[in-house]
């Protein structure tokens, strides 16, 4: 507590030098640069950690060089917002296969099923990109919940359905928007493309992150069209700008099962004359 109070003295003389348009929280131990639509909070605990490992003579030195460094993070930010404006309309998310654990931790993400992520991005022409969590600390990002609705709202209000024929007797169910990559996802809201009831649920592409591909299960035949579907997915996926997944989900009840291999096929087959039966 003695290192915390002499350091955040420190703090509070320097600021005004190092940071004039800074303000010092003494009560939650940050300093605050106010910007734009945002602020930039730096937590005063890294620079109380340098402090308490040094000599006490070395610590104004360390507390202007993290002021500086704090000074580096607002400039940082304040060339974001100059470049992109206000960076909170321009979030968007879409949904793409899982991504390896050392790649989603350092980005803006969550786990949706076993077999996908949300990842939310920046939606701009020319400097679009996924968003990092070091972006959005920087930025003050928060509440990234909206970017939902507006991906919803924004991108996904004028997706088209149409019909593809699969076989001579049966189709596919087909929902885009040509370019967007953000149809995928819609994979939480697939009960709006299907037929009610729907007990049996449908077979699910995602080829394309501008396309769905869905066959709504009406019999047990299903078992038979799944290699013409899955041949359908896997061609389009190749030839996609933008894949997305190569492979065929079981979708029922809300969630969805990979049929991606003979066994998890032929289980798909059992399961589905199962539940034809007990009905």
């Amino acid at each position: 507590m003695e290192i915390a109070g002499e350091v955040h003295a420190l703090v509070a003389d320097l600021l005004p030098v190092t940071l004039p348009d800074a303000s010092f929280d003494r009560r939650l131990s940050r300093v605050v640069v106010s910007f734009g639509w945002t602020e930039l909070a730096a937590s005063t605990w890294p620079l109380l950690e340098r402090c308490a490992g040094a000599r006490p003579h070395l610590w104004p030195r360390l507390a202007e060089e993290w002021l500086r460094e704090v000074a580096d993070r607002a400039a940082l930010a304040v060339a974001e917002i100059e470049l992109l404006g206000d960076v909170r309309e321009l979030l968007r998310v879409k949904l793409v296969p899982r991504m390896p654990p050392d790649v989603a931790e350092n980005l803006v993400s969550a786990p949706v099923g076993r077999y996908f992520d949300a990842l939310v991005v920046i939606d701009h022409p020319k400097y679009g990109a996924p968003l990092t969590r070091s972006r959005a600390g920087l930025l003050g990002l928060r509440g990234l919940g909206g970017a939902v609705a507006r991906t919803h709202e924004r991108e996904l209000a004028d997706v088209v359905e149409h019909e593809w024929p699969l076989t001579l007797r049966h189709s596919v169910r087909v929902v885009t928007k040509p370019g967007s990559p953000y149809v995928s996802a819609l994979l939480t809201e697939l009960e709006r493309f299907l037929p009610r009831p729907c007990p049996d649920g449908a077979l699910v592409g995602v080829p394309r992150l501008d396309t769905l591909l869905l066959h709504p299960i009406a019999s047990k035949e299903a078992v038979d069209l799944l290699p013409a579907f899955a041949s359908a997915v896997a061609d389009t996926h190749a030839r996609a700008d933008e894949p997305c997944a190569a492979g065929v989900f079981w979708w029922r009840d809300g969630t969805l099962a990979a049929l991606d291999t003979p066994k998890a096929r032929k289980a798909f087959g059992k399961a589905l004359r199962r539940r034809r039966r007990d009905r």
